[in-house]
């Protein structure tokens, strides 16, 4: 596996898949191994997908300071992994709380991003608030699945503070789209793979300023493209509408029965919704 190395001299990894212009993708979690980002359903037919460990998450190495894992600090090795592959500009996809970094690189470095894709999006780094009855009514068009009433008493236990294993375990199918042997197979790859140190720092105080992230990316003239899934009751449409709203001319696009991992549900609606945008 490549490497290359951070700012601060902390040995990082990547992945790379797929033929043509690097597509450097930005995984959530957050401080999630990448891993759970696949080929992104294909979409590596297309582009060349570059996908970095995280510091301290898959073959990246732990740093000698833990707050480098804030995510504003986490744009440097953004810029670092652009240096080293030598490009001018990053066309960005990213996923979930990947987008947080996305949007604080865009913010910082304007000027070496070519596109962005923002994949059923984290909104905390543009201070959008999620309601609670937003997330529920999204929930409900899942009603009437045989596990849907543990999920969603589990989610209101979430919503209240009670975060416990079993709330956790129970409220997963709310993932995705289709909670089939595929979407438990993909949960399972996943547990254990995140970095809990890393991911308590990550979204810390002063991780983000909103007001100046939306005012940057107001000003970004590039070309964006927004992916909400219709069920995702981590990014429910309304907020991924929101902020689609704050770029100057972003294309948005729900993407049917799809959940917070779009490309899993439905892999050639997947592609054949984001390449368009990215070529």
């Amino acid at each position: 596996m490549p490497t290359f190395s951070a700012h601060d001299g902390t040995t990082l990894s990547y992945r790379v898949s797929g033929a043509g212009a690097p597509l450097v993708c930005l995984a959530g979690g957050p401080m999630q191994d990448p891993g759970y980002l696949g080929d992104l359903g294909g979409l590596s037919a297309h582009r060349r997908l570059v996908v970095p460990d995280p510091r301290g998450t898959g073959r990246s190495a732990v740093p000698d300071d833990p707050a480098s894992y804030r995510c504003d600090r986490l744009v440097d090795d953004v810029e670092a992994l652009r240096e080293h592959l030598g490009l001018d500009r990053l066309d960005l996809l990213a996923h979930c709380a990947g987008a947080n970094l996305a949007a604080s690189y865009v913010a910082r470095h304007p000027e070496r991003v070519g596109r962005l894709a923002l994949i059923t999006p984290s909104v905390f780094a543009v201070g959008i608030v999620i309601p609670g009855e937003v997330r529920r009514e999204t929930a409900e068009l899942r009603r009437g699945e045989p596990w849907f009433d543990e999920a969603f008493a589990a989610l209101g236990e979430l919503a209240a503070g009670r975060v416990t294993e079993d709330a956790v375990r129970a409220v997963a199918p709310l993932s995705y789209g289709r909670w089939d042997a595929a979407a438990r197979a993909h949960l399972a790859a996943q547990d254990g793979r995140r970095n809990e140190e890393a991911a308590a720092v990550f979204g810390a105080e002063g991780a983000y300023d909103p007001p100046a992230i939306r005012a940057a990316l107001g000003r970004f003239a590039g070309p964006v493209f927004v992916l909400a899934g219709a069920v995702d009751v981590a990014a429910p449409p309304p907020a991924v509408t929101e902020y689609a709203a704050l770029f100057k001319d972003a294309t948005l696009a729900v993407q049917p029965g799809g959940g917070h991992f779009p490309w899993l549900d439905d892999p050639d609606r997947f592609v054949d919704t984001v390449a368009p945008h990215l070529t």
